[in-house]
């Protein structure tokens, strides 16, 4: 479809095989990913297709060969410049795993199978709008594409954001209350540990996860009296690796560390410990090192890492079931859905054993707080 305006014409298949300059066979077989088509074609149509802002009249509509009862989940690659792609993408999956296991007994328990894309870079919308054709939905991870790109296709074609603003006006976003979640980590490690000096390693640029929980993290500590180091030292991508190639860097700059890491996500935390170790820096006696997931691997490290826990697999189930709302056409106000987080509490942070043991027999009315002794 083409998207100029509320009253624009719509392009179609034709438009688009003029523009390319090829068959409606050849676009057909291009957006949705079959036969054998020459690169350069395949360049040349899915050009046409950006520009016209064309989304295929089968997928918006789903009236020529109905239901395919399958929906897909479309993730980022990680595109680390530290690390070859197979070893960066090492440590995120065990976050993404957690959700495709959530989204695929959801799509299951309703009769979908699940498609499973991973994309990324100049080519991600060239990716969506092929599997618009084979599919009955899209759920759109992390970084996928920026929101404002996601709107030519969601106006015309059930598209779920997993991780957004929350301001969408043509998707349904799914998130996590990032915000609670990192106010209680700076809360935790300013009034809890009278830790001054902080530092937020950051996930990929431009994730609407990471910018929020920086943003949280940054204000409350600020507000309690702490400073956090500038932002431009400590660029993460999500990535162990990444995250521990960042702290070399500031390791480099000679300067004194901050009292306190606070990772953008679980990885990350892995990487910064484990750079920490190698250079001979005790974690937490002389650097914190907190995370946010509460992956599954967070509660075996050593020390167990201070993490925010959020619902992952969750985050699946309640994505699939906002898409399915959509394919049936059934009428939601809900476009944002928040899900809770929780901060838990290990030995990364700087508690001891016996603090641990007396905030484990502690529980806040709201439950809004988890310490772990193990």
């Amino acid at each position: 479809m083409q998207v100029r305006g509320e009253h624009s014409p719509v392009s179609t298949i034709y438009d688009v095989a003029a523009r390319a300059g090829v068959s409606i066979a050849t676009v057909s077989h291009v957006v949705n990913g079959h036969g054998s088509i020459r690169q350069s074609t395949r360049d040349r149509v899915m050009h046409a297709v950006r520009e016209l802002h064309f989304v295929p009249n089968n997928a918006a509509r789903g009236l020529s060969s109905g239901s395919k009862k399958v929906i897909g989940l479309v993730f980022a690659r990680v595109p680390s410049e530290w690390t070859t792609c197979s070893s960066s993408e090492e440590g995120t999956l065990l976050f993404t795993d957690s959700v495709i296991r959530g989204a695929e007994l959801a799509a299951q328990r309703d009769g979908y199978s699940l498609l499973l894309h991973s994309t990324g870079g100049a080519k991600a919308a060239s990716a969506v709008a092929a599997l618009t054709g084979a599919t009955d939905g899209l759920i759109l991870t992390d970084r996928v594409l920026p929101e404002r790109r996601v709107t030519p296709f969601a106006r015309y074609f059930p598209i779920v954001l997993l991780a957004g603003s929350g301001r969408s006006r043509t998707s349904v976003t799914v998130r996590v209350d990032n915000r609670l979640g990192m106010h209680m980590m700076a809360e935790h490690l300013v009034v809890k540990h009278g830790l001054r000096r902080l530092a937020f390693l950051s996930g990929a640029a431009g994730s609407p996860d990471s910018d929020a929980r920086a943003d949280a993290f940054r204000r409350t500590a600020e507000a309690l009296g702490a400073t956090v180091e500038p932002g431009e030292w400590w660029r993460g991508d999500w990535s162990s690796a990444g995250a521990a190639v960042t702290v070399q860097r500031r390791l480099r700059l000679g300067a004194p560390l901050p009292e306190a890491i606070a990772c953008a996500n679980d990885s990350s935390a892995i990487g910064a410990q484990y750079a920490l170790s190698a250079a001979g820096i005790q974690v937490p006696s002389e650097v914190a090192v907190t995370g946010f997931d509460n992956i599954p691997l967070a509660r075996h490290l050593t020390p167990g890492l201070t993490t925010v826990h959020q619902p992952i697999q969750q985050l699946g189930v309640v994505a699939v079931e906002a898409l399915l709302a959509k394919v049936s056409g059934a009428q939601t106000h809900a476009r944002d859905i928040v899900l809770p987080t929780r901060l838990v509490v290990r030995a990364s942070c700087g508690c001891s054993s016996d603090a641990l043991a007396g905030l484990a027999r502690w529980r806040s009315d709201d439950a809004m707080l988890v310490e772990e002794a193990s």
